[in-house]
């Protein structure tokens, strides 16, 4: 993580190539307060537009960017990817806003744009293509990983770039962990019904409430685990995904986790910018 006062944003940073900076805001070194303290940048989540803008200017200057060149999409948990290039910088901001409702992967090869997604338990992808110099930033929740959302965007990049499984590298960001990520019967259903391998990305532990230590065990996903399988099954080699290791659940000191803090809490922001 970089070092410095106490508003500067402090980041967790990814070697994806020589050419871009990779990288996952932390909760420090910004000016948020409570549940948003201190960085956070998403404004859908109920945090001051007074905090929201401080830190996104402490984030672009940082980044020795211009604000509106960090991208963040209005997430819906869906399995939209969206292409960015040069011409959004010049629409107004209610046509940008409109152009990024619903969407939740973003797609660029253009130089000095940062594209993100925000995250608090979900688990953010960041991908690069060094040949194209070509990148994606990725929301993958549970309803987004059951979609597939990691192998439509290898699908995505390979439609708009050219970009070759083989050759894209890949960051899974902070996000919940299988020991933490307990759900409901009807989740680990919806898994099985797509067709996932249960044994590979399922485990039963119990309850984690002590309220429910009578209950029968309960269900967790491993989230990382199976996006890590879909990124191989759209042709990434297994050397060139790098995994954060990063539980937002049990390391809500440091990185948001609206498990831990509820929903009415900061975002982690994981991006990408092509130099």
């Amino acid at each position: 993580m970089t070092e410095g006062n106490s508003h500067t944003p402090q980041l967790l940073y990814y070697a994806l190539g020589d050419e871009v900076t990779a990288f996952s805001t932390t909760r420090h070194g910004g000016v948020g307060e409570g549940n948003y303290a201190s960085f956070n940048i998403n404004t859908f989540c109920g945090d001051t537009e007074t905090a929201t803008t401080a830190n996104k200017t402490l984030l672009s200057s940082q980044l020795h960017i211009d604000d509106r060149n960090i991208v963040m999409p209005h997430q819906t948990h869906s399995t939209v990817c969206m292409p960015i290039d040069e011409s959004f910088l010049s629409m107004q901001n209610d046509s940008q806003r409109s152009l990024l409702d619903g969407v939740d992967a973003l797609l660029t090869n253009t130089r000095g744009l940062c594209i993100g997604v925000s995250t608090a338990d979900c688990i953010p992808i960041l991908l690069y293509d060094a040949v194209h110099h070509a990148s994606a930033a990725i929301h993958a929740g549970w309803r987004g990983t059951v979609q597939r959302i990691a192998e439509r965007a290898v699908e995505a990049m390979q439609q708009h770039y050219g970009s070759h499984p083989r050759e894209l590298k890949a960051v899974i960001g902070p996000g919940i962990s299988l020991e933490a990520f307990e759900v409901g019967d009807e989740v680990y259903t919806a898994f099985s019904q797509e067709g996932f391998h249960m044994p590979d990305i399922a485990r039963r532990f119990p309850p984690m409430h002590k309220s429910e230590a009578k209950s029968p065990s309960k269900w967790h996903i491993d989230l990382k685990h199976c996006n890590r399988l879909q990124l191989e099954t759209a042709g990434l080699t297994a050397d060139n995904i790098h995994d954060a290791g990063i539980c937002t659940y049990y390391e809500y000191n440091d990185f948001f986790s609206a498990r831990r803090m509820g929903t009415q809490s900061g975002r982690i922001f994981t991006a990408i910018l092509i130099r």
